[in-house]
């Protein structure tokens, strides 16, 4: 393998592992904090104990998050330090401002919530959990935006004396387009993960402890749990469609490249009038593309191709290729122009093409998942233990998980050729070979891989054994009354 090929695949198995655990870290914090709400206002024990419950389970992952995490960060210095000391000035602004500002902040007031439930009054400790919350969400915006300024770098210029990009405007890089509909998609999923996975979790228990002659209390709690998940992954499945439609006609702007990959257009003529493709060659509802697209006209493969090969650029108005009015991507042109010979400007067909369409078929099944617990668990009825039920919550947990994988997958890979989009190809971001030798990548491919697999089973070995657990006891918690004095011991 090349050492961009080795080193893709290094970020690429690092950021997939990292980022199953992102989307159920942001929205279980915040579900957390609506159950303990849940508990302050009506003070009915059985949220409180999925507060514990649900709580423990969001701590396990959070943790194994940051672990994985840490790991995303040196890369950017040690693969890809081109990259890194091309367009450092403003991919690097996001990335300090998530770890001054949000990691600290969550992880302070989650330290906070885990230590003071017998120490903290009711509503001060409630406060805490939702400043935890809150601390994921900031953290998920300056993320988001610092790779949505890779898949469109608005607000930089390009310095011509030393090489580099610099930030010309962080409030353009906050508003950028592909941001503005990437982060409430991203979001919205989010919400799937942690709605299927309180929906799958509860549902299971339910069954399991209705068998097993479990207290009135216990079965209602977990009927709880069932209904609150299942009504938040199915109203954050419909967000997830509506605002990946939005995402979807900035790409066919921002990246025709990226969705004529997706849906495999290949004749000039049928443009933006092609059928749905369900696999490639097999057209189904003619015009589907179309209507998808709205007024936006997906350009085909032979077109972008030619175009790039005459300009060296690929910017699209839904009905013809037009200058770039982006800065990088205008002092880019010309230096395209000397290697675009040695480029081709459309991704793998493939590997879009099918990411694509499993992200959005994973995503609509697990909805299917949470329309169906709804309706099996209505009133008081609770389905009898089977094989198939077991299937059924098991599998509702990982196929958010699934398609959030496939999402980012077609993300990354239908911005290549580019690092930066329309900017920087991705063999001119990795390090020096003399300096990073392929030898180095493959080592720390091939340790990083193994120490995940044995992360994953440590997180999975956590999640069962209290998950097994089940509830905690009525009695098992304490919070002081709010008006006793707030006090410290050392």
């Amino acid at each position: 393998m090349s050492p961009d090929t080795i080193a893709r695949w290094q970020f690429g198995i690092t950021t997939v592992y990292h980022f199953l655990f992102v989307p159920l870290t942001i929205a279980l914090s915040v579900l957390t904090a609506v159950l303990q709400s849940l508990w302050n206002k009506t003070g009915n024990d059985a949220y409180l104990r999925l507060t514990k419950f649900f709580g423990r389970l969001f701590l396990i992952n959070f943790a194994m998050g940051v672990v994985t995490g840490i790991v995303q960060e040196f890369q950017f210095g040690m693969n890809w330090s081109e990259y890194s000391r091309f367009v450092g000035d403003i991919f690097g602004a996001p990335l300090a401002l998530e770890a001054l500002i949000a990691f600290f902040l969550e992880s302070t007031f989650i330290g906070m919530w885990i230590f003071g439930w017998d120490r903290l009054s009711k509503k001060v400790h409630l406060v805490v959990i939702w400043l935890a919350a809150a601390g994921t969400f900031i953290s998920s915006i300056f993320i988001i935006a610092a790779n949505a300024w890779m898949q469109n770098p608005t607000g930089a210029v390009y310095n011509a004396a030393n090489g580099r990009a610099e930030l010309d405007s962080l409030l353009a890089v906050i508003l950028n387009p592909v941001f503005l509909t990437q982060w409430p998609h991203t979001i919205a999923a989010s919400f799937v993960t942690a709605g299927a996975f309180i929906a799958g979790v509860a549902a299971y228990l339910l069954i399991k402890k209705n068998k097993e002659g479990a207290k009135d209390a216990d079965l209602e709690a977990y009927r709880k749990g069932v209904k609150l998940g299942a009504w938040v992954l199915i109203v954050a499945g419909v967000c997830t469609i509506v605002t990946g439609d939005l995402l979807g006609k900035q790409m066919v702007t921002h990246q025709p490249a990226k969705m004529a990959a997706a849906e495999n257009i290949q004749d000039p003529q049928e443009a933006g009038q092609t059928g749905f493709q369900i696999i490639p060659g097999v057209e189904v509802f003619p015009g589907l593309v179309n209507w998808l697209y709205g007024s936006e006209k997906v350009p085909s493969i032979p077109e972008i191709r030619d175009n790039f090969t005459a300009k060296g650029y690929q910017i699209w108005d839904g009905t013809a290729f037009v200058d770039p009015d982006n800065a990088l991507q205008t002092a880019f042109a010309s230096e395209l122009a000397a290697i675009k010979a040695d480029i081709d400007p459309i991704p793998s067909v493939g590997a879009n093409f099918w990411s694509f369409r499993l992200m959005i078929g994973i995503g609509c099944l697990a909805m299917l998942g949470g329309i169906l617990l709804l309706a099996v668990t209505r009133g008081k009825k609770i389905p009898k233990p089977s094989a198939l039920w077991t299937a059924v919550c098991v599998a509702l947990p990982l196929l958010p998980l699934l398609a959030n994988t496939f999402g980012w997958i077609f993300t990354e890979m239908g911005r290549q050729p580019y690092i930066v989009n329309g900017v920087m190809p991705t063999l001119q971001g990795l390090s020096p070979i003399n300096v990073v030798p392929v030898a180095s990548v493959w080592f720390s491919l091939i340790v990083y891989t193994l120490v995940y697999g044995i992360l994953a089973v440590i997180e999975v070995g956590l999640l069962l054994k209290y998950i097994k657990m089940g509830l905690p006891d009525e009695t098992a918690v304490s919070v002081k009354d709010e008006a006793e004095p707030l006090s410290f011991a050392y």
